[in-house]
């Protein structure tokens, strides 16, 4: 590994990175993390996101939370995750995405 790649994964993973929630056009909830959710969210739509995502087009960003980093992020994807339907709703509500000022919303 050269030594410049080592730097830059280091300060890669320092980023603030961000867990997402977007409604899919069925309906569905569809939950994810990136390092920029507004461009993640046209990858999806353009079809190269997600399997999930890709027969469900177009998806609607409506829920972004600011995590410190990658690892704390892909946690709280995890957590979501494992949330049924209406306590993804309840998240959806407390804190419902107007741009990326989202931050995260006491520990739901």
């Amino acid at each position: 590994m050269a030594p410049g790649s080592r730097i830059a994964k280091s300060n890669a993973s320092e980023m603030s990175c961000y867990c997402y929630i977007v409604e899919c056009a069925d309906g569905t909830y569809y939950t994810g993390w990136a390092v920029d959710p507004e461009k993640r969210v046209a990858v999806h739509n353009k079809g190269r996101g997600a399997r999930y995502t890709r027969t469900r087009c177009p998806v609607r960003l409506v829920y972004v939370e600011e995590l410190p980093d990658r690892t704390s992020a892909m946690k709280r994807e995890l957590a979501i995750k494992k949330m049924n339907r209406g306590g993804k709703e309840k998240l959806i509500s407390i804190n419902t995405y107007t741009g990326l000022e989202t931050k995260n919303p006491g520990g739901i």
